[in-house]
């Protein structure tokens, strides 16, 4: 069972440890790394962007994570993808031609992923009559929404990065492909997989391992429901993937580095974000979770074994975003004694300020910092504790930002009307709601394009 490939995870999010990628990247012996930089909402915040500027659109954090990874990448013939493109890949592509040029790294080829971006097509999925219904709600109005729609972009397969590849890309940057396939696509190429039904399963196993390490250190020690056993977490070891022609896979970090991998870490992780094990459903496939094995083969090193499923779904989902009015916010704290009192006589005032002011709200809500913020109504709060110190959080839906404007005004009175020892943060401005619709389209819908750009 020789090694066919080593994969590592150089991010979960926007705004992940660059130290950690670069880490891994520079001891890991890596072939591939890949970073994944967006989540539902990002989408749509980084479309208002580009709205107030065309070369605006990516996500900022690929700019300097290539650069900064770059050269260690050509030092040691490691291949970086990303979904960092956001709303505008080409734009990112060009950006990240420019940094290799300045870096010296000539010859570098940047490839481009694009076709997931469907906000200027809205009217042909209609015109096809495609039902559009809210996965979430199983709303079907959706022209009640269709005038308000500021982002469509569909969670796309890995095909686009295994053609880039083939095509000789040293780096990748994609748009709205589905997160895993930032890992299913160069495990596919280097390994010769199709979507043909003779590797359904092991598609699968791609797709599997891709769900396991594409949130970086959530299977090394992050998130762990053992947070004790994870050790220097300030320099946790993200983790990589070897994977076998066979497709299994071993899951494991750098020695030396903070956190862990054990077979509980690996099993948090399978189970995040998942509705049916037996039906993982991804662009590239449906992978099944429940007939794979789970070895602890040495320490910090788990072996995946056994992994199957079928094929690509007809329908590919597409989360589209909406204006939904605005927020507005305000938080306040109250010291010992009669910490809780004192918040329940603010909220008490805070509501007669909005009946002054004719609060037009569509929903508020008061969360008590240190009590029930988390847990709402399931945490009970302890009458028979007298609280160090105790927050108000009050938050309401409207429809304009005169509205919510209102709501930061009427906390900023509690400066004088609330009760002694109200302490205040900076009083914060009404923010824009996008609202997500997600629903599914037909997979010929969607076509990705593949650009190779040279430094």
């Amino acid at each position: 069972m020789t090694r066919k490939l080593r994969i590592g995870s150089g991010s979960a999010f926007w705004g992940d440890a660059v130290d950690r990628a670069m880490d891994l990247l520079e001891n890991g012996e890596l072939d591939y790394m890949s970073f994944d930089f967006l989540a539902e909402l990002t989408m749509a915040l980084l479309q208002r962007l580009r709205s107030k500027n065309p070369n605006a659109g990516y996500v900022p954090d690929v700019i300097d994570f290539m650069r900064q990874t770059m050269p260690v990448a050509r030092k040691n013939g490691t291949k970086l993808v990303s979904n960092g493109g956001g709303v505008n890949p080409l734009a990112a592509g060009h950006k990240i031609v420019e940094a290799a040029r300045e870096l010296g790294l000539m010859g570098t080829k940047v490839g481009v992923i694009e076709g997931d971006d469907i906000f200027g097509r809205i009217d042909e999925l209609v015109a096809r009559n495609v039902p559009l219904v809210n996965l979430d709600t199983g709303d079907t109005d959706f022209e009640a929404i269709r005038s308000r729609i500021v982002a469509a972009n569909v969670y796309t397969d890995a095909s686009g990065i295994s053609e880039a590849l083939a095509k000789g890309a040293d780096v990748v940057v994609a748009g709205r492909v589905s997160d895993n396939a930032l890992y299913v696509g160069p495990i596919m190429h280097e390994l010769g997989w199709t979507y043909d039904e003779a590797y359904h399963d092991r598609v699968a196993a791609a797709i599997t391992i891709g769900h396991i390490i594409e949130c970086s250190g959530a299977c090394s020690g992050g998130l762990h429901a053992r947070f004790q056993d994870a050790q220097h977490m300030g320099r946790q070891g993200y983790p990589f993937a070897d994977v076998f022609e066979d497709g299994s896979a071993e899951i494991s970090k750098v020695d030396g580095t903070g956190g862990l991998v054990n077979r509980l870490s690996i099993t948090e992780h399978l189970l995040y974000e998942i509705n049916d094990p037996r039906r993982y459903i991804m662009p590239d496939g449906i992978a099944d979770f429940t007939t794979l094995a789970l070895e602890e083969v040495a320490k910090d090193r788990v072996r995946v074994t056994n992994m199957t499923g079928k094929g690509r779904p007809d329908l590919l989902k597409v989360v589209i975003g909406y204006e939904d009015g605005w927020i507005g916010e305000g938080m306040v704290f109250f010291p010992w004694p009669n910490a809780l009192e004192r918040a329940r006589k603010a909220k008490e005032t805070v509501l007669e300020r909005f009946e002054q002011m004719n609060l037009a709200a569509d929903e508020i809500q008061f969360d008590i910092i240190g009590a029930n913020m988390l847990h709402g109504p399931a945490g009970p709060i302890d009458e028979s504790i007298d609280y160090g110190e105790i927050g108000l959080r009050v938050a309401a839906k409207t429809k304009t930002k005169d509205e919510a404007e209102k709501v930061r005004r009427a906390c900023s009175n509690l400066w004088i009307m609330g009760p002694g020892g109200t302490s205040f943060g900076t009083p914060q401005k009404p923010r824009p709601v996008v609202s997500l619709w997600p629903t599914l389209i037909p997979r010929d819908f969607i076509t990705q394009s593949v650009t190779i750009l040279e430094a």
